[in-house]
């Protein structure tokens, strides 16, 4: 028993420190035709990331101006990919999740536009990049804190009308999405409902059941 926990713990721990591989994300969208904005946060490094929560909640200087001349005004949906608490959970899921999730938006007659990738995001962050862009609504794919039986566990986290100084009672969270929990259909499912809902209503959070 002490062996497993100490092997759980280890995975755990690797999660957090596993470098984010933004390159590859941006190359496996891309290759299911989409366009890839990258974007990065203040903090200087993993250590100052995890020291600093507030770091990975803004954008940094260079990647604001990046993203303002992509704003189009008329997107209904900015879907946000970002390292989090383990890269590794975005690593391994992330493109899967949008290879199943882009065709139920577009069924639904969501207009989505850029996928943001952001290195050293919270999920606040996906605030401030929808307003950026001007998207009625912000999805941010994002990984989890990790637990001892799900080290790579991704989520989703949906807010209308993004803004920056939101709070979590303002968005919907679809979470537990990994080989062992939610499957990429079940969670491209739940995401899409909320999505059409949430702008149909126009509101997330407690407010969207």
């Amino acid at each position: 028993a002490l062996l497993a926990f100490t092997l759980d713990h280890a995975r755990a721990r690797d999660a957090v420190h596993t470098a984010f591989d933004a390159p590859h994300l941006a190359a496996g969208l891309v290759g299911l035709g989409l366009e890839v904005i990258e974007v990065s946060r203040p903090a200087r490094d993993r250590r100052d990331y995890l020291r600093r929560p507030d770091l990975g909640r803004m954008l940094d200087a260079d990647s604001r101006r990046a993203l303002e001349p992509h704003n189009s005004g008329g997107v209904d949906l900015v879907i946000v990919i970002g390292d989090g608490l383990s890269p590794a959970a975005v690593n391994v899921h992330a493109v899967e999740l949008v290879r199943h999730l882009a065709p139920r938006l577009t069924e639904a007659g969501i207009r989505f536009g850029h996928v943001v990738v952001a290195s050293g995001a919270r999920v606040a962050l996906g605030d401030e990049i929808g307003a950026v862009l001007g998207a009625r609504m912000v999805v941010m794919l994002i990984g989890e804190r990790p637990g001892l039986s799900a080290p790579d566990s991704l989520g989703a986290y949906l807010t209308f009308a993004p803004r920056i100084g939101l709070t979590d009672e303002k968005r919907n969270c679809v979470s537990n999405i990994h080989g062992a929990g939610l499957s990429y259909d079940e969670a491209a499912f739940k995401i899409a409902w909320l999505v059409r809902e949430g702008i149909a209503r126009q509101v997330t959070g407690v407010a969207l059941k």
